[in-house]
This record gives C-alpha cells, sequence and structure tokens, in this order.
C-alpha cells in the first residue's frame, strides 16, 4: 500500500550536492521521525499510517528517504550505512525540533539506534520495528556463500533476490565494509530512554531473537519486547499498524 498524497516534499540540501526529502507536520512535542528500511520509503504503509496517527492526536511527525530511496537524489549503490545516518542526523538537526521519539523499521531500527547514541540528549525514546542492527555482518556477510562473497570482491556489488518478489536488494563491498563501523551488538548500548520492539516471529529477513540481543544490550531498564508470533518482518498488516499506533500512544503518554 502506497500513499495516495502526492504534493511534493520538503527538500533538505546536503553539503555533498545530495538531496534529503522529507515531509512533517507540525505538532505538540516529543516530534516523532520514522526511519525506514533498506530500498525502503517514506511512502510506506507504516510510514503514512503513522503520520495520520499523528496528525489527528496534534503530535508533530517527520518522515523522509534516505539518499538513493524514494524521492531523495542520489545513487542507491553508493550509500552506505555512514552516509544514511548522516542524512537522518541532517533530518532531525535542520527539521525537528525539542525532544524526540525515534521509530525505526528494520535497517531503520539500526540507524535509530546509531542516530540515538549521536543525539542521546534528544531522543525521549525509540521504537524498534524488526530492528536489524548490524545485519551487514550478521544477515549478510556471515550467510553468504564463498561464491557471493567473491562476486562481492571481485565486481563490488551482488543482487540477493528478494523474498518479496519485487527487485532485488542490491548489496555492494562497499556497504559490507562500511557496516562494520556501526556494528552494536558486541558491545553495550548506551542508551536510557524507553524502548519498544516489536517483531514477527515468523520473520524470514530478520530473526526474532534480535529484538533480545538488542535489549539485551540497552543499558536502559525501559525496554519491552512485543513478539507477534503469525507476524512476519513487514509488519504491515491492519493489526500490525493497530498495534503500532497502540505502542507509540502508550509510550508518548509514559514520556
Amino acid at each position: 500500500m502506497k500513499e495516495t498524497n502526492k504534493s511534493p516534499p520538503e527538500i533538505l540540501p546536503r553539503d555533498d550536492g545530495v538531496t534529503i526529502a522529507y515531509r512533517r507536520i507540525d505538532g505538540k512535542a516529543p516530534c516523532v521521525v520514522f526511519l525506514g528500511g533498506f530500498m525502503s520509503d517514506m511512502q510506506g504503509i507504516k510510514a503514512v499510517e503513522l503520520e495520520c496517527y499523528c496528525r489527528s492526536a496534534g503530535q508533530a511527525f517527520t518522515r523522509f528517504d534516505y539518499r538513493g530511496h524514494g524521492e531523495s537524489t542520489g545513487n542507491f549503490e553508493d550509500g552506505t550505512i555512514s552516509d544514511w545516518l548522516s542524512d537522518a542526523l541532517a533530518v532531525i538537526d535542520n527539521c525537528t525540533e525539542g525532544p524526540l521519539v525515534l521509530v525505526g523499521s528494520s535497517m531503520g531500527g539500526w540507524i535509530m539506534l546509531l542516530a540515538a547514541l549521536a543525539r542521546s540528549e534528544r531522543v525521549a525514546g525509540m521504537i524498534g520495528i524488526a530492528a536489524a542492527p548490524d545485519f551487514t555482518r550478521d544477515l549478510m556477510w556471515d550467510r553468504f556463500t564463498e561464491d557471493i562473497k567473491n562476486t562481492l570482491k571481485t565486481e563490488g556489488v551482488y543482487y540477493e533476490p528478494s523474498e518479496y518478489g519485487e527487485q532485488p536488494y542490491t548489496v555492494t563491498m562497499k556497504l559490507i565494509e562500511d557496516g562494520r563501523n556501526h556494528l552494536l551488538l558486541d558491545r553495550t548500548i548506551a542508551l536510557h530512554c524507553p524502548v519498544r520492539l516489536l517483531h514477527g516471529m515468523r520473520d524470514d529477513s530478520v530473526p526474532w531473537m534480535t529484538a533480545s540481543r538488542i535489549a539485551d544490550k540497552i543499558l536502559s531498564d525501559d525496554v519491552r519486547i512485543s513478539l507477534v508470533k503469525d507476524g512476519d518482518h513487514r509488519l504491515s498488516r491492519d493489526q500490525d499498524i493497530v498495534r503500532l499506533k497502540l505502542t507509540l500512544e502508550e509510550l508518548l503518554a509514559e514520556i
């Protein structure tokens, strides 16, 4: 499901010439910021539905596309975790005000944690949806066959078939190597805000046990995991969206 409202996004220019597309609504604090997944964009159902919820609740909200994604400029194959984290921080610094609740989906869950570490004074809470920190190592490189690794080493890129029957995932050696600079699950994650982790137990992309690994590493004592027994990676069904909205509503009330 995609957004039907195609009004032009706002544009944030970066120093390197890339432009980041974003959409925001004004409202009360904290501002909810949605961080999308790998090869995803801000037109997805979770981002759009959260904006609808925040609009009706009078809550500030921002969503955006990383470089090489959606309506932002740049070549996807040139992107890395460092680049996409930099884009997220640029949006946080230039397009939002005050305290934040970060909501990260899949790769966005990794970016969420990295951004929270970089802006810990502003992040009041986080919600991870099938959060996938360290996926370039744990779910890609360590699982790749020697043939795939050799393809990456010699050609610099591998096109991994998507389980959803869509365009293949573009994996570059640059992405793999850069991801090693941002690994989180081998150490303590020095965050102390409330954290909510939603994960489907039928997730074929990111094992649901990842949520437990994240909870174990975060220093905050206020961490709750919600497992959805019949939920897949996307958690985009109607009942999943209801659960996400309730999770956000409860977190905002507690904050």
